[in-house]
């Protein structure tokens, strides 16, 4: 039988956009740095910027201990998540977690997801994209592409393997809460910056939160307690 999740009714929104791979490491250390102590697991690391923005929260006396596993870029450990079976990291082995705008590209997301939270003892930040805020008005107007999907002429290294509004997105982390995964979820989305009229006009014709979220949020950030 197919369990009914209840998506939380609203949540808070934070403008602000990641032109870069870079600038979503910065807001990540400086939002979440507070709760990156101890052990610390990067998914999806690319250049490990997140460790160099880290750094200087640590001292001599506890110093950043800090792995980063990707495909690519520069991590400590080079994995491929869409050919494991496990991760190579014993049980609760991580104070922290970090894991954003990853599982989405990755055929076996429900399994590495589950292994995310099989090697993390403390806290796992987890963002997912709202694949449906890019989509919309190339749909709508019958013309154009979005990003990470479509057929390009040759076999794209950088793709989505899913697609997937903001509630859709929320459902999820509320229902591994609810199955006893973790024990407490913090939940917010990030919007582009906008001027302040445009968002009061949006708001108004889009009333109702998660329609208007799914519309103009980009990326849904998660913060779980293991």
């Amino acid at each position: 039988m197919t369990q009914t999740i209840a998506p939380v009714k609203q949540i808070p929104v934070e403008y602000i956009w990641f032109p870069e791979r870079k600038c979503r490491s910065e807001y990540v250390a400086r939002r979440f740095g507070n709760l990156l102590k101890g052990r610390v697991l990067d998914v999806g690391c690319d250049r490990a910027y997140l460790k160099q923005l880290l750094a200087p929260n640590h001292s001599a006396a506890q110093p950043l201990d800090y792995i980063g596993i990707d495909i690519g870029g520069t991590p400590d450990i080079e994995i491929n998540l869409e050919k494991i079976d496990r991760l190579p990291f014993q049980d609760r082995s991580f104070d922290a977690l970090v894991c954003t705008d990853v599982l989405e590209h990755l055929d076996n997301f429900h399994h590495v997801f589950s292994e995310l939270l099989r090697v993390t003892r403390g806290v796992a930040v987890v963002s997912l994209p709202n694949c449906w805020a890019a989509a919309r008005q190339p749909i709508a107007r019958g013309r154009g592409s979005f990003t990470h999907y479509g057929l390009p002429l040759d076999r794209p290294m950088d793709r989505h393997k899913w697609f997937f509004s903001l509630t859709e997105a929320m459902k999820f982390f509320e229902g591994h809460r609810q199955r006893g995964l973790f024990r407490n979820l913090s939940l917010h989305a990030t919007e582009k910056p906008r001027p302040a009229a445009l968002r009061a006009l949006r708001r108004i014709r889009y009333p109702d939160e998660l329609h208007y979220l799914n519309r103009y949020a980009h990326t849904l950030w998660a913060v779980m307690e293991v």
